[in-house]
């Protein structure tokens, strides 16, 4: 298969004008044609000129922004779930009572999300769209506690699976759609691979993906990774130290100095008895040629956290999926890609207008 590369070449990519590379097919041809932004430049917000700054108005919006002040206005509806294992999670619904042919946009959050942190991109979602959006929280996230000694970082497919089967119960004729938001791309991608023809999704978009985690978390700049890691420990280690204690692992997740020491500690957490078996069970590249999902990907080449140089092991791979769509931009840092001098996402009308697409053409 040939793989074909978007009119821009990649010096005009670094002039703000995407990358876009996928198989030449005539499903991709149409959706590729049909989605004007990856004609045009993204040129990112010019108060926001470089991925730092952008990374850092983007952590100051999710924390402490208008949308997190409203967050409890956006969403109209909260299922708390509880696992087959005991264990906790959540569906946090905008637009729970839209008609129930009405498409749903299934959100998988960041590493440390929340309903407040992914308020943002749910909005954005539901304003674009008009369709229903529903984040799948997490154990250990938010206010939810942990009430099983098991945690992992990367999300637990297992869960989605039970978090999935709620939502289709409830609106069985609603076609289902899929974003993961950093680590949750992870997840989504781990999804795919292992239902294959079986997933339920019409097509799904992962954002900012590190792809091989194994690798990827040592790719991290170090300043980010450090913050990341002091954060983890600080959300989901000390507060639960009466449950998990007792675990060989803990006191060196407690002590991790940067996010590739605490992924590789997460292992026993995660309920598995090695990193090894942690890393087969939890790396969305174990499983990445398995999916069949229609999967557009999007990655900024100036991503402190997850690192373009990530992605060059899998570009020949990626050339051999056709349903794949891979979209690299020069700017946008990392999970933020604003746009304008009011500074709007876009990446979420990304999303939205390839959701959009997707639904018109299946």
């Amino acid at each position: 298969m040939n793989t074909v590369v978007a009119k821009s070449s990649f010096t005009a990519a670094l002039k703000r004008k995407p990358r876009v590379m996928y198989v030449d097919n005539e499903s991709n041809r149409r959706i590729v044609a049909s989605l004007q932004q990856l004609h045009e430049n993204f040129t990112p917000t010019p108060w926001l000129s470089n991925p730092h700054t952008q990374l850092l108005f983007h952590s100051l919006r999710k924390n402490f922004g208008r949308q997190r002040r409203q967050s409890d206005m956006l969403y109209d509806h909260q299922d708390v779930l509880t696992m087959r294992d005991s264990g906790r999670t959540a569906l946090l619904w905008s637009g729970h009572a839209l008609p129930v042919i009405t498409p749903t946009i299934v959100v998988l959050h960041t590493i440390t999300g929340s309903p407040a942190s992914m308020a943002e991109l749910v909005q954005d979602l539901r304003v674009a769209t008009g369709w229903r959006v529903v984040l799948c929280l997490r154990r250990g996230h938010a206010d939810l506690p942990l009430l099983t000694p098991r945690l992992n970082i990367l999300g637990c497919t297992d869960d989605l699976r039970e978090q999935l089967e709620v939502i289709r119960t409830r609106y069985p004729e609603s076609p289902l759609y899929g974003v993961g938001s950093s680590a949750g791309s992870g997840l989504l991608v781990r999804y795919l691979g292992e239902e294959g023809t079986a997933s339920p999704f019409r097509a799904a978009f992962a954002y900012c993906p590190g792809y091989d985690t194994d690798i990827g978390f040592d790719q991290v700049r170090p300043f980010y990774s450090r913050v990341m890691a002091k954060r983890l420990v600080r959300q989901f280690i000390t507060p639960n130290l009466p449950s998990i204690g007792h675990l060989p692992t803990a006191a060196r997740l407690r002590g991790a100095k940067d996010l590739a020491a605490f992924h590789r500690e997460i292992y026993e957490l995660a309920g598995h008895n090695s990193y090894a078996a942690y890393d087969q069970a939890s790396n969305p590249m174990h499983v990445f040629r398995n999916v069949t999902t229609p999967l557009m990907l999007l990655n900024s080449e100036d991503d402190p956290v997850c690192r373009i140089s990530n992605l060059a092991p899998w570009i020949e791979g990626l050339g051999q999926m056709p349903n794949v769509i891979l979209v690299t931009t020069a700017k946008g840092s990392h999970c933020a890609h604003y746009e304008g001098w009011s500074a709007r996402s876009w990446s979420a009308r990304l999303m939205s207008e390839y959701f959009g697409v997707m639904q018109r053409l299946t």
